[in-house]
Parts: structure tokens; C-alpha cells; sequence
């Protein structure tokens, strides 16, 4: 397995734009294990509604799933901040279902940081509709 390492937003949080370019780059390559690094080792991950995860080995394996379920996905960065202790970004992501058709929402993250890397990750989306019958 290929060992991965990812960049950590700075104390100061002046890379935000380009770290959370670079996480949401590896989730839209569907390369979880280039995601992972971003974590720390007990991170905690709630997508939406969906239950939570804790710890990367779980992380991975809802992500996996998740990504595995759907052909494509694509975020675009509106605006990107990072206050003390915490990263967050707002924009648009569209999910390219397995039949093609598409579903285009807001979304917003939350990330609490420890040392750099996201220790609680935090997905605010409305994709109820992702598995409605198209």
C-alpha cells in the first residue's frame, strides 16, 4: 500500500485555499488513501446523515463506500477560511451517479484542526435526492 502524505494547514491558516484544494482534489480522484493523511488517526467524519465514523481505518471504509456508489464527484471552492483551530469551506458539489445523471447541491465543511491535520470533518449536504430514481 502506498503511503501518502498530505499537506497541514498552517497555524495561521494562510494555505487554506490550497489545502483545501488539495483535500477535496483527492476525494474527487476517489483516492482514499491519499484523503486519509489529511485525518488525524482518531479523526471523526459524519457525511451528511449518514452515520459517523471514527478513527481512520472506518473513515476509509465509509468514504470507500460511499465513493464506490456513485461514478464521479466534483466540488468547486466558493470561499474558504480558516479561524483558530478550525478550517471550513462553502461552495458546490456535483455527483455524477453510476446511470450519468448528475446532482448539483451547496455544501459546506467544517473541520476542527488538531496540529495541522482535521480532527472532527464535518459535511453539511442536502443529497437526499442522490439515490431518488432519476
Amino acid at each position: 500500500m502506498t503511503v501518502h502524505a498530505a499537506p497541514v494547514l498552517s497555524a495561521s491558516g494562510d494555505n487554506v485555499g490550497a489545502w483545501m484544494s488539495a483535500l477535496l482534489a483527492a476525494v474527487d480522484a476517489r483516492d482514499t488513501p491519499r484523503f486519509l493523511p489529511f485525518l488525524t488517526e482518531d479523526a471523526a467524519f459524519r457525511f451528511a446523515n449518514h452515520p459517523p465514523a471514527t478513527g481512520r481505518a472506518e473513515v476509509g471504509a465509509a468514504v470507500s463506500a460511499f465513493l464506490g456508489s456513485i461514478r464521479e464527484v466534483r466540488h468547486e471552492i466558493d470561499h474558504a477560511w480558516a479561524p483558530a483551530g478550525h478550517a471550513i469551506c462553502q461552495g458546490t458539489v456535483t455527483y455524477t451517479r453510476v446511470d450519468g445523471s448528475t446532482l448539483t447541491v451547496p455544501f459546506a465543511n467544517v473541520f476542527a484542526m488538531r496540529d495541522g491535520r482535521i480532527r472532527d470533518y464535518r459535511i453539511y449536504v442536502d443529497a437526499s435526492a442522490l439515490y431518488a430514481p432519476t
